[in-house]
């Protein structure tokens, strides 16, 4: 991970730096072996760069970290989730252009 404005999240620290961040959180659950998400990497490092300041984005390896992504009912990957005040505000699957991302940020964080 390149952008210094990403943040490793974990099972372990996931409420902390998620559901009980003052800011929204857009988190990327991702895998190693799992070519679209390679091919979001880019997209989601330009959101956390354009928003910085006005919205955490993390990404948690569902490879390393089983319990969120089951809390979750993340069954495909890459999946965004955009959280606000510890809830998931709105939720993208698969691949999907940055306008799609950005369209979600719009509507949530205004």
């Amino acid at each position: 991970m390149a952008v210094e404005t990403i943040l490793e999240v974990n099972d372990a620290n996931f409420d902390q730096e998620v559901l009980q961040s003052a800011q929204p959180v857009l988190v990327d659950f991702w895998a190693a072996w799992c070519g679209p998400c390679k091919a979001l990497a880019p997209t989601v490092d330009e959101v956390a760069t354009e928003n910085a300041g006005k919205l955490k984005v993390a990404k948690m390896d569902v490879d390393k970290n089983q319990a969120t992504p089951m809390r979750y009912g993340i069954r495909g990957i890459p999946a965004l989730l955009l959280f606000k005040d510890g809830k998931v505000a709105d939720q993208i699957v698969g691949y999907v252009p940055k306008e799609t991302i950005d369209k979600s940020i719009e509507r949530v964080i205004g």
